[in-house]
C-alpha cells in the first residue's frame, strides 16, 4: 500500500542576510540599507518560527510577528534600530492587489488614502504602536507589493501618533500607489520606491483615480541597473524587457514583480559597490 501524499506547503527558502548588523543602519551605504531591508521584506514572507532562526545570528535580537485577519507584519530589533517590515503579495496572489486596485480612497486627516491599504493598517496598527511605545531608536519602514503600500501608511500613521518614534525612512519594493497628492507629499523624509522595469503593480491604482506615489523613485532597467530615463526612453527599455521575457516564455509585468527578483538585484548591485563600482544613489538620479 503507497504512503499518503503529503498536503504540507513546501519550506520557506529562508535566506541569512547578506550584511550583519552589528552597527546602526545609517553606517552603511544607500545600497547596504536598501539589501537589509529587501532581504527583510522577502523574509516577512516566512512564518515565524523560521524567521527567528535566520535574522538572530545576523545581529537581530527581536522579532515579532504581528498578524490580524489575514494582514501581517513583522517588528524586527538591533541595538541600533527598529524595523517595521509588512508582508505583501506575490504574484500567485495576484487577485489580492487587483482587488485592492479598484478601491477608492477615503478621507483621512492629512488628505485621501487607499482605503483598502487604510484598512489593513487599521488591523496591525495598536499591536504595532505598542511595539514601538517605548522604543527610543531609529524607525525604518519596509515591504514588498501590498507590503510596501502598508509601510508607508504604518509610516504616516507613526509620524502622527503621540509616541515618541520618528520614521526615519521607508524603503519599499514593488508598491503601488498609495493615496492622493496631498496625502503622499504629507511625510518629509526619506523614502526609496524600487521599481523593477515592468512590474505591473506600481502602475496601479490608476492616476485617473487620484491617485500619486510617494517617495522617490528608483527605476531598474531591463539589464538589472539603476537608471533615470523617462518617457519614450523607459518605454523601449520596458518594450525590450518584455520581449526578452516572451522569449524566455514568461511574463515580464509579473515576473518582474516577484520580491525575489528584486532581492536578486539589488544584492548584485552590492556586490558591484563593493568591488569599487560606482553605484546611481538617489542624489545622482535628480
Amino acid at each position: 500500500m503507497s504512503e499518503p501524499s503529503s498536503t504540507a506547503p513546501p519550506p520557506f527558502p529562508a535566506e541569512p542576510l547578506t550584511i550583519k548588523l552589528d552597527r546602526p543602519l545609517e553606517s552603511l551605504t544607500w545600497i547596504g540599507r536598501s539589501l537589509v531591508l529587501a532581504e527583510l521584506s522577502r523574509l516577512a514572507y516566512g512564518p515565524p518560527e523560521q524567521i527567528s532562526k535566520v535574522v538572530y545570528p545576523a545581529g537581530i535580537d527581536q522579532c515579532e510577528f504581528i498578524q490580524e485577519a489575514g494582514s501581517e507584519a513583522y517588528v524586527f530589533g538591533t541595538r541600533f534600530d527598529c524595523l517595521v517590515v509588512a508582508r505583501g503579495t506575490e504574484p500567485t496572489k495576484w487577485d489580492d492587489i487587483s482587488a485592492d486596485a479598484k478601491a477608492w480612497t477615503i478621507a483621512c486627516e492629512i488628505g485621501r488614502v487607499h482605503s483598502g491599504f487604510h484598512t489593513h493598517v487599521d488591523l496591525l496598527w495598536p499591536d504595532i504602536e505598542n511595539h514601538l511605545r517605548e522604543n527610543q531608536r531609529p524607525v525604518w519602514f519596509a515591504g514588498h507589493s501590498l507590503g510596501g503600500a502598508m509601510a508607508a501608511v504604518c509610516a504616516v500613521r507613526c509620524k502622527l501618533s503621540p509616541i515618541p518614534s520618528n520614521p526615519q525612512a521607508i524603503f519599499s519594493f514593488g508598491a503601488p500607489r498609495v493615496g492622493n497628492r496631498k496625502y503622499a507629499s504629507f511625510l518629509k523624509i526619506r523614502h526609496y520606491r524600487w521599481i523593477n522595469n515592468n512590474d505591473i503593480v506600481p502602475r496601479t491604482p490608476p492616476r485617473l483615480l487620484g491617485y500619486h506615489h510617494m517617495g522617490r523613485e528608483i527605476y531598474i532597467n531591463r539589464k538589472g541597473k539603476i537608471s533615470r530615463i523617462h518617457q519614450w526612453l523607459r518605454f523601449h527599455d520596458r518594450l525590450r524587457g518584455f520581449l526578452t521575457s516572451l522569449r524566455q516564455g514568461k511574463i515580464d509585468h509579473f515576473c518582474d514583480h516577484s520580491m525575489k527578483e528584486y532581492m536578486r538585484i539589488i544584492r548584485d548591485l552590492y556586490a558591484c559597490e563593493q568591488s569599487g563600482e560606482r553605484i546611481r544613489t538617489p542624489r545622482s538620479l535628480r
